[in-house]
């Protein structure tokens, strides 16, 4: 059942030159969101401008929040969309963009990007978290470098099969990878659905929880643009259409043509780079790390945390 730890190494790092060659920097809000996108429940705006272009905004009041999802189901994918957070004091509300599978809830697979709501002039907290097979508890947390509230930023998901890469304004974050031949469960089965959802949750969102919801300033609405999604949608013969097993035993119908696998003979000189961004970006505006608290973790990190 084990993966090739070499056949594995190639695409692991060549995903970043996938990223990169897409260019996402700072898109403007475009684009009819509702093509793509559902209206699930709560007082969500619809705005239009004269060029057809659509932006969603959430909203939220003391009596309930609202949310979307996604139409279509992925295994594995890219997902940008642009994101103008809730200005001045937004302490106690998060903002979350998610994809997450939706049949058996204890062996679930998902990926989620939490934007903690803080007090006026206190910066937001993007909370990152990825569950396979039920098991979550992936937490890791950055202060992002710019203002949130003043323009739409991008922020991307990209999930293959080898690995799940976070990134801001096309600038990689974090990076996760498949070490299913370690034990280490990785969403690889189940199709994930994308969802966006504005909530409460003053009882932990900021601060712990030590700042609660200021309802004089409701309602708080956040706004979504951009909205892109490049993916597989798996056959209802089987999950394999969308990439090759990951025991290795190539039983699906792919023939080897994984999805978003690299080109034979890409150069890896711009991987390298982006790997090295990564890390700067980490070493500067990451918070929290699941993999270095020993108060959480006593008698040893998680296996993954220990695996390059």
């Amino acid at each position: 059942m084990a993966l090739a730890r070499a056949w594995r190494l190639l695409p692991t790092l060549s995903a970043f030159a996938l990223m990169f060659a897409a260019g996402t920097t700072s898109p403007v809000p475009g684009g009819r969101m509702t093509d793509e996108l559902e209206v699930l429940w709560g007082q969500t705006r619809l705005l239009n401008d004269s060029n057809g272009d659509q932006t969603i905004g959430l909203t939220m009041d003391k009596a309930m929040g609202s949310a979307f999802g996604s139409k279509t189901s992925y295994l594995f994918a890219r997902i940008d969309i642009s994101i103008k957070l809730i200005p001045k004091n937004s302490a106690g509300t998060v903002t979350t963009i998610y994809l997450i599978s939706q049949k058996d809830w204890k062996k679930h697979d998902e990926i989620d990007l939490e934007f903690l709501g803080n007090a006026t002039g206190q910066p937001y907290t993007l909370h990152t978290n990825i569950f396979a097979a039920g098991e979550g508890g992936r937490e890791v947390q950055f202060r992002l470098w710019f203002d949130p509230t003043v323009a739409f930023h991008t922020y991307s998901i990209f999930w293959n099969k080898d690995q799940i890469l976070i990134l801001v304004d096309g600038i990689p974050i974090r990076q996760f990878k498949n070490h299913w031949e370690d034990g280490v469960p990785f969403p690889v089965y189940q199709p994930m659905r994308l969802f966006g959802c504005l909530w409460d949750a003053e009882d932990w969102a900021t601060q712990g929880g030590r700042i609660k919801t200021d309802w004089s300033q409701a309602p708080f609405v956040a706004y979504f643009a951009n909205y892109t999604a490049s993916g597989c949608t798996p056959s209802a013969g089987g999950s394999w259409t969308c990439g090759q097993d990951p025991s290795g035993s190539g039983s699906g119908s792919s023939g080897g043509n994984d999805w978003m696998a690299p080109a034979q003979g890409e150069a890896l000189d711009d991987d390298m780079k982006q790997q090295q961004l990564m890390k700067e970006m980490q070493s500067k505006y990451m918070i929290y790390d699941y993999c270095t608290d020993q108060k959480r973790f006593p008698n040893g990190f998680p296996k993954e945390c220990g695996l390059a």
